[in-house]
């Protein structure tokens, strides 16, 4: 017995790090020679990022603050693999990290991801890492490195799981941390991609069948579409308008992740709300598709247990659910709770600078709309805010 015949291929595994390395050279924007802030390639022990490079990025701040997050991608994968379409996901992987990075108003410098498997193949994970070299490239990450683990008998043969961390810079004192959202600011709300990256254990649920007929396209090809990378227009935003929180819509959807912009009362200051209004943009379709499946289900199950959305949904779904998203108020709550419902990243701003943001987003190709606004919470338990020392979220 050997390590392959163990389940562990050590020739795959040199083949997909010889594909990284050519990876690396389009997320690091380059032809063919290493990004100057890559002190090493791919393959070795670990990343290296020039302490030089840092201060450069970090040039005319008083006080350069690193500013990491790490994320994944969920089940989403499981539609990926279902599709066989491995292309976007790491999209997916870079974007809900370097989202998050940039609510603090910091720049991304770099990227690491690691893709774990039962069963390595090297022509999979290049292009689950292809994804993430384009999302590197577009938000002016470099592609420091990473770790590819094969498990043969922990994940099951052709399934992977894919994560990632980044690092960014920022300058202490134009960190965005919600200290100077005011009573009365706008919030300025971004279109997203559709789900993004979050809800797909429901998503599962209620649809099954991936090849089902949305708009002229399997479904499955536009749950797969990635989760939109805001880095750029949001660092060029920032030198336009002064920007006073942001909050990236991930899991837990308006409830959990607006109110997340919100310092925590101190000094005297006061606790907010966001009030979000409705009907103040167009939730795309999926959603309404979502939620037809789910009410479906919830209804069959009262009758029996344990059904999925196979065969429940049908024709006309789609305006079945626009409508239950306005009559059905549980419904509309869970789902606002659970996805982005068509807005992935949220501004407070002032109100004079709302028209300026909207059309400098919209210029980029970035949707925008005021979507509602901050308000002082005037008393301790808000009807239907959510719970927390930060304030909570009304719709009107």
């Amino acid at each position: 017995m050997d390590y392959k015949q163990a389940g562990v291929d050590i020739e795959e595994g040199y083949r997909a790090v010889g594909k990284y390395r050519e990876l690396a050279k389009i997320a690091n924007g380059d032809s063919g020679s290493a990004h100057p802030a890559v002190l090493n390639g791919i393959g070795s022990f670990a990343g290296m990022f020039s302490l030089k490079e840092f201060c450069e990025a970090g040039r005319g701040m008083e006080e350069p603050v690193l500013i990491s997050g790490t994320d994944g991608v969920g089940t989403k994968l499981d539609i990926a693999f279902r599709m066989k379409k491995y292309d976007t996901v790491g999209i997916d992987c870079v974007a809900m990290c370097v989202n998050d990075v940039l609510c603090h108003g910091a720049r991304p410098l770099f990227f690491l991801d690691y893709l774990a498997c039962g069963k390595l193949d090297a022509g999979t994970a290049a292009a689950l890492v292809k994804g993430v070299a384009v999302g590197c490239r577009e938000t002016g990450s470099v592609l420091l490195g990473g770790e590819t683990a094969e498990m043969p008998g922990f994940y099951d043969e052709g399934k992977y799981d894919i994560a990632g961390f980044s690092v960014g810079i920022a300058d202490r004192k134009k960190i965005i941390a919600g200290e100077k959202i005011q009573n009365g600011d706008a919030l300025i709300g971004i279109a997203s991609s559709g789900p993004h990256s979050n809800g797909f254990s429901l998503i599962r649920k209620v649809i099954p069948r991936l090849d089902e007929d949305f708009g002229g396209m399997p479904i499955g090809h536009a749950l797969l579409e990635p989760t939109r990378l805001y880095v750029k227009p949001i660092l060029g935003l920032l030198e336009q308008i002064a920007i006073h929180g942001m909050a990236h819509i991930t899991g837990g959807g308006f409830y959990e992740n607006i109110p997340r912009m919100f310092a925590a009362p101190r000094n005297g200051k006061p606790a907010f709300e966001a009030v979000i209004t409705g009907g103040s943009w167009t939730i795309p379709p999926i959603f309404a598709r979502l939620a037809a499946g789910i009410a479906d289900v919830n209804n069959a199950e009262s009758i029996s247990p344990g059904v999925t959305g196979e065969k429940l949904s049908g024709a006309g779904a789609q305006e079945r659910g626009a409508e239950l998203l306005k009559t059905d108020p549980a419904l509309r709550k869970l789902m606002f709770n659970t996805y982005n419902m068509g807005i992935g990243f949220v501004l407070a701003v002032d109100p004079a600078d709302s028209k300026k943001a909207i059309e400098y987003l919209d210029e980029r190709g970035f949707p925008a709309w005021v979507i509602g606004k901050v308000e002082t919470v005037k008393e301790a338990s808000t009807p239907g805010a959510k719970s927390g020392e930060t304030g909570g979220i009304r719709f009107v």
